[in-house]
């Protein structure tokens, strides 16, 4: 089935869900590897270090994993946590097409839903752009 998984997370609902099916499909294959993926949006930055003035911003985007993180820890599946910096779209897309990821799992809404109405959301462009099969979880 699936080796190579690319999960897009960003540590919203719609992401926890989209975590959740790629551990199932990375279940079916026992030589599977999921990569964690969170895209650090440098236009979302700025605000992330204002909202949370004194605190180390890594710690807080690694909080936002957390829950993901201990479900990929309970369903034994083989992961790694990869922090990229850009455009959420085009990174996840480069990240994938480059890696010759197998499936890419993203979730249908992000963080920001204001953002997604007006510049089309992120799966959507994922979805467009990837060379292989994406799967969007509502």
């Amino acid at each position: 089935m699936f080796h190579k998984i690319l999960f897009a997370a960003d540590g919203s609902e719609h992401s926890i869900r989209a975590g959740e099916k790629a551990f199932e499909l990375a279940s079916y294959n026992k030589d599977s590897k999921v990569d964690i993926l969170y895209v650090v949006d440098p236009k979302q930055s700025k605000g992330e270090v204002l909202n949370n003035w004194g605190k180390d911003t890594n710690v807080i985007r690694k909080e936002k994993l957390e829950l993901i993180v201990q479900k990929a820890k309970h369903s034994k599946t083989n992961f790694e946590v990869v922090f990229l910096h850009g455009d959420p779209g085009p990174t996840i897309v480069d990240y994938a097409n480059k890696n010759k990821m197998d499936i890419v799992v993203i979730g249908s809404r992000g963080l920001n839903a204001f953002q997604e109405m007006v510049l089309g959301s992120v799966s959507h462009k994922v979805a467009k752009r990837a060379n292989c099969p994406v799967m969007i979880i509502k």
